[in-house]
């Protein structure tokens, strides 16, 4: 059986070589029992060296293979493009900077073998190292896309996991373009077994995820997994139209009946009015701007990447990708 280990890349050559001797010490603990593996690096528009250090990988292992993007696509549409390349029965995803244990990948194959599980994802059960503000955001997103979201996230739940081969396959057949792979691996569903792990500070190089690259992030995965925010402006358009009513009440009872007037007639509550409905209106428009602009993206057809160069393809691997294209097409 193949397996097949995907690492998306972007300004890593810090890193690989670090992951790259891990696993390889993953795929000699695995020796003699059946199993080939191909580690599929995808290089995505790094401005380092990045491709020269995978491409190294690649002149002295046949394991390796690479798709180097024309440009940084991001981390979602790299993820898409190695599981496009992968051929394995079983197929993972770990990030580039040793956040993802290797180490777990041998108790992950234990677990697809016993054929209890379809999925096996990891699980950081500790924020330790990470700013406490990031945390508490981060706690906080998946509490709230919990609560909107028909499907589940783990809080804590990472990308790196290990599939099988109809796992990856059902993944494949969601070609959306703005893409969330934790809401999409959840979506499709399959019996998910969790790892957990202790947090894991990177072993080299710096961060690529800003406090707004993740905010963007997480508005992408609330937007592409629900319509809970158009259903809050349409409740707080309602709340605010009966609030206007009982304001207009008060209003007319004291100026009616009562007969008080302490103030210029009529001009805070239409100042107020026009505030507070002017407000909601923006609202409106803008979280329907959010939903429209990305049904515009998606209705352009765009491909989700674009290949530059690739590792040479062996004879079997064309008649592979032949086939996987046929079965897609009919």
């Amino acid at each position: 059986m193949i397996i097949s280990l995907i690492v998306p890349c972007y300004n890593e050559e810090e890193s690989l070589p670090f992951l790259y001797k891990a696993l390889c010490e993953v795929r000699s603990s695995e020796e003699g029992k059946g199993r080939e593996f191909e580690f599929i690096f995808v290089n995505d528009g790094s401005c380092d060296n990045t491709l020269k250090v995978i491409k190294d990988f690649a002149a002295s292992d046949s394991s390796v293979r690479y798709v180097s993007l024309s440009r940084n696509f991001g981390k979602e549409s790299a993820m898409y493009a190695g599981l496009r390349k992968a051929r394995g029965g079983y197929v993972a995803i770990l990030d580039a900077d040793m956040q993802d244990p290797p180490s777990l990948i041998p108790q992950m194959i234990k677990d697809l073998d016993s054929g209890n599980w379809d999925i096996v994802a990891a699980r950081r059960v500790t924020r330790a190292g990470e700013p406490r503000i990031r945390s508490f955001f981060a706690r906080t997103f998946y509490k709230l896309i919990n609560r909107m979201c028909d499907v589940e996230i783990a809080d804590g739940a990472r990308d790196f996991r290990l599939m099988r081969r109809e796992v990856v396959d059902a993944i494949l057949l969601l070609s959306e373009r703005q893409r969330f792979s934790k809401g999409i691996f959840s979506w499709v569903g399959f019996r998910t077994k969790w790892l957990e792990h202790e947090n894991t500070e990177r072993v080299a190089g710096e961060t690529k995820w800003s406090f707004w690259k993740l905010f963007r992030y997480a508005v992408d995965g609330i937007v592409s997994f629900t319509i809970a925010p158009l259903r809050l402006a349409t409740y707080a358009g309602f709340a605010s139209a009966f609030a206007a009513f009982i304001y207009l009440i008060y209003y007319f009872i004291r100026a009616v009946i009562l007969r008080i007037y302490d103030t210029v007639p009529g001009y805070p509550s239409l100042l107020c009015f026009m505030l507070f409905i002017g407000g909601l209106i923006l609202m409106a428009l803008g979280l329907l701007g959010e939903y429209i602009g990305r049904t515009y993206i998606e209705t352009k057809g765009r491909p989700i990447y674009i290949s530059a160069e690739e590792s040479p393809s062996k004879p079997d691997e064309d008649l592979c990708s032949r086939d996987n294209l046929t079965s897609q097409d009919t």
